[in-house]
């Protein structure tokens, strides 16, 4: 994996770059629509494809579940499986490990868990991480860590903080071992929001020297205020000459927010999940017709339409006349809004797509600005 930094903006520290992986090249700042389970709900690689996602972010925990190593080993790996020939990120699993915390069990060796689809016991380990990522064979794979949702005491993040250090050491060591040098490893930084530690984190993971870094453990329970304020002081701490992400955030403006800050990778359940809840992103009128304006600028650039809203019944206009998805171009949004009424399939359809193209014209127009 190659990055190569472009231009980064006068105004603030948002970035611009090309990121080359072994399945294509992906242009800086990005989001990555999340493909949990080998797929991305509702949606096909071919849809995928027709609304440009440059790269996809699948489940390690999910995946070593089902359909499990035997299948992906057969299959040749997770780009066969899924027929994607673009990049993929892989994260650890550890997010939805720990969030079992009723049925998990974490140690300096690794963590315990009870299968949620059959109540059987695994134990994952920094090592067997790697191990199941390098069958998967994703373009990017991440170190197990622990991630703490907040508040947290100082003296727990602390503890915490050494144990994902000395998990990535042991990541670092297996992937060695393996000798996959088409699977770039990240390394994250945690800390909490404390400053400290967050420094230390950085410090700590940075010196075993990864192909990228993700800064974690935010949007899980701390105001938007402290994360921005973590951002302020964390972002500047990562190499500039390594890409840069920003795990499980978040809305528009928290991603907006967060390329001002120098991050240049995210990935969210948002635009997905709101999408089957009839959740609609629209970009404001203004936003979508003056491409010359800064988006760094504008206040409000978009809005949520709900569907569901009785208005709606008879509105024969387009969901978004200046988006070029097949939702918008094809389809009313009394049409969408009957779809949902009847509880039809196709409506979770043609909301993700719409969802994830919005999002992905944001990315684009976030390039184009800086």
């Amino acid at each position: 994996m190659k990055f190569i930094l472009k231009k980064i903006n006068k105004r603030n520290k948002a970035r611009c770059g090309k990121l080359a992986t072994p399945h294509g090249r992906i242009q800086t700042p990005f989001f990555m629509p999340i493909a949990t389970k080998a797929t991305v709900k509702t949606l096909s690689s071919e849809d995928l494809e027709d609304i440009n996602a440059q790269i996809i972010l699948s489940n390690t925990y999910h995946l070593y579940l089902r359909p499990g190593l035997k299948v992906l080993k057969e299959a040749k790996g997770l780009h066969n499986f899924m027929n994607w020939e673009k990049p993929i990120l892989t994260d650890s699993g550890g997010f939805q490990v720990f969030s079992l915390a009723k049925i998990n069990k974490v140690s300096d060796e690794g963590v315990g868990f009870s299968s949620h689809i059959d109540g059987q016991y695994h134990f994952l380990t920094p090592e067997k991480v790697i191990q199941i990522q390098n069958v998967i064979g994703s373009d990017i794979a991440m170190c197990l860590d622990e991630c703490v949702k907040l508040p947290a005491t100082y003296n727990y993040i602390k503890e915490s903080i050494e144990r994902t250090t000395n998990w990535a050491y042991r990541s670092l060591k297996e992937k060695a071992k393996l000798g996959n040098k088409n699977q770039a490893l990240f390394g994250i930084v945690q800390g909490g929001v404390y400053k400290r530690l967050r420094e230390r984190s950085a410090k700590e993971i940075m010196d075993l020297d990864f192909e990228g870094y993700a800064i974690g453990g935010l949007s899980v329970g701390e105001s938007r205020s402290q994360m921005y304020k973590v951002l302020d002081y964390t972002a500047p701490l990562l190499p500039e000459n390594k890409p840069r992400y920003l795990m499980g955030v978040g809305t528009p403006d928290n991603i907006v927010e967060a390329v001002k800050r120098g991050i240049d990778m995210f990935d969210c359940v948002l635009p997905t999940r709101n999408a089957r809840h009839g959740m609609l992103y629209v970009f404001s009128e203004d936003f979508a017709k003056n491409r010359k304006k800064d988006i760094f600028n504008f206040k409000k650039f978009y809005k949520i339409v709900r569907i569901g809203n009785k208005k709606y019944k008879t509105d024969f206009t387009s969901l978004d006349s200046t988006c070029d998805c097949i939702t918008c171009k094809n389809y009313t949004k009394a049409y969408l809004r009957h779809l949902f009424s009847v509880d039809e399939l196709l409506a979770l359809r043609l909301a993700t797509i719409h969802n994830l193209r919005f999002y992905l014209r944001l990315m684009e127009r976030i390039r184009e600005t800086i």
